[in-house]
Formats: structure tokens, C-alpha cells, sequence
């Protein structure tokens, strides 16, 4: 059987004993239907894991003493931020989910021009709450043990001014430049638009702040596709994928 990870944010230890999370413990005890004595991995974010056997299984609280620690960190050597507007539905949790797979390094939610999506306030901070949960789901199941760094949603304008990587991309299907004509980077950007794309003024104003124009082939691909199919690229020409 599959050794489960589970993440926590609790400080770690080789030898110690920790109290594990109320949903963690729910997932361990009741969907998995572990009992004392099982095998776990436990990781906190921070760098490497730890094998774990559950020491105490109640109701509704499980207790995991920790072995080993393992430095294996499974980071790609590039690293990649995904700057996407925020679109409807499930789009922006699928999005999400596959870039953490993908062994993508910060994902920044923008509010663009053509962004449908309203949030903010009580909303928006729960909103956020469920995309960690879709990021640290995803490190839990292709074993990473860091999270890629969920940025604050902002307005595309003040993501441009902040922009650090070294090598700016902004994807549209109107553009000439091919990913195979640029030199390797150690670090990237791919910034994508929402449902409906960048606005001219948008590409514009990207390309005014060191951002190329880039194209991922003749077809237009939709938001949810677009940086899936850029990060799988970038990181087979640069990463770590093979």
C-alpha cells in the first residue's frame, strides 16, 4: 500500500511527537482508516520530510511520532513563476494544481482587464485559503516538500512594476518569438491572461517592462491550457523534466 504524505505547518523533528491538524487526522483515520502503528511521510514546507508512524489514533485527533528526516527536496533547478489572470469556475483550481505538478516556483493570480472574476474582502481571503489547499494537495500527491509561493492577486499593473525574473515571457497567440530561440534562463516568468486573453494595451504595457512576446504554436489555447503546456515546455528545455 501507498505511504501517505501529509503536510503540516508545525516545526519538525527527528524523534519528537506531534498532534496532527483536525483535516489531516480526518483523511488519516477516517478515509484512509489508519491505525496505530501505520506508516506516514510528514513534511512542513520548509525542506525535506520525515518518515512518521502514528503513535495514537482517536476519534478524531491523530498522533505521529517522526524517524528519519530525508533532505530529498525534488525542486527543478529553474525557477518558474506563473503570473495568470484569474479565471471562472474551476479553471483557476485545475491551473493551480497541474503548475505545483509541473514544479512551478510562485503563482501570482492578477486582476486584468478582461478578468471576470470579482473578489475581495471575506471572499477573496477565503478564496485564497481554498487555492492553498488545492497547492499543498497537489505537494502531498507528487511529492514535493516545498510549496510553490501563493502570491497576493494584484492588478497586472503592479505585477510589472515588481517583476524580477530573468527572462519575462507574455504568452499570446499573435507573437513570433519560439521558446527554442532564447537562451537558458535561471529563472522565468510566463505571464498569461484570463478567459478572453491580455488586451493589446495589457501585451503592451508587458513588453514595455522587459517581457517578450511569446508563442506556443498556430493554435489559440484556452487560459487553463496555455500555462500547462508553457511550463511543461520550459521546464523540459531548462528543468528538470525529461
Amino acid at each position: 500500500m501507498r505511504i501517505p504524505r501529509i503536510y503540516t505547518e508545525q516545526t519538525l523533528s527527528a524523534g519528537s511527537e506531534v498532534e496532527l491538524e483536525e483535516s489531516s487526522s480526518h483523511h488519516l483515520l477516517k478515509v484512509l482508516r489508519m491505525s496505530e502503528g501505520r506508516e506516514l511521510i510528514l513534511f512542513n514546507g520548509s525542506g525535506g520530510e520525515y518518515a512518521a508512524t502514528i503513535s495514537m489514533a482517536g476519534k478524531k485527533v491523530a498522533r505521529v511520532r517522526l524517524g528519519d528526516f530525508s533532505q530529498d527536496d525534488r525542486e527543478s533547478p529553474l525557477i518558474t513563476e506563473l503570473a495568470i489572470g484569474i479565471s471562472k469556475g474551476d479553471r483557476f483550481d485545475w491551473v493551480l494544481q497541474k503548475a505545483t505538478e509541473l514544479g512551478v516556483t510562485k503563482i501570482t493570480p492578477l486582476f486584468s482587464e478582461r478578468t471576470e472574476v470579482k473578489l475581495q474582502g471575506e471572499r477573496l481571503q477565503k478564496r485564497i485559503g481554498q487555492w492553498q489547499k488545492i497547492i499543498v494537495g497537489a505537494c502531498e500527491q507528487c511529492q514535493r516538500n516545498r510549496l510553490p509561493v501563493l502570491e497576493t492577486p494584484q492588478a497586472l499593473e503592479a505585477f510589472l512594476v515588481n517583476c524580477t525574473s530573468e527572462q519575462k515571457f507574455v504568452l499570446h497567440h499573435r507573437a513570433d518569438a519560439q521558446l527554442r530561440d532564447i537562451s537558458k534562463p535561471s529563472s522565468v516568468v510566463l505571464l498569461i491572461g484570463p478567459e478572453g486573453g491580455l488586451s493589446d494595451a495589457e501585451i503592451s504595457a508587458a513588453e514595455n517592462s522587459g517581457f517578450i512576446s511569446l508563442t506556443l504554436g498556430p493554435r489559440v489555447l484556452r487560459t487553463e491550457t496555455a500555462p500547462i503546456t508553457a511550463l511543461t515546455l520550459v521546464q523540459s528545455l531548462w528543468g528538470d523534466l525529461l
